[in-house]
């Protein structure tokens, strides 16, 4: 993912409200099963990261993005965003 296209998906995520939180429990196989059926669904999301998380923000963040196979398109304070295209029929069409 070129720069251009990563800047295409902040302006677009800036409406977005988070969906999740990551809490005290971090990431487990249930919470990574339901942020992937997300991105399915709706190809870019906001996540938030509590301050009782067990790790930091980066480190949860990458693990998310690798886990669902999405990119990590941002992190921002607490935020983070995700995006991974529809396998049919994607709605967002990045620059080229």
């Amino acid at each position: 993912m070129n720069s251009k296209q990563r800047a295409y998906l902040r302006a677009l995520s800036n409406k977005l409200d988070a969906i999740f939180q990551i809490g005290k429990n971090g990431l487990n196989d249930n919470f990574i099963k339901q942020i992937d059926d997300a991105l399915e669904a709706r190809e870019l999301i906001k996540v938030t990261v509590l301050e009782n998380a067990p790790e930091d923000n980066y480190s949860l963040a990458n693990r998310l993005a690798l886990d669902t196979n999405s990119v990590l398109v941002q992190i921002i304070g607490n935020k983070v965003t995700l995006f991974r295209p529809k396998k049919k029929n994607s709605k967002i069409q990045l620059p080229k």
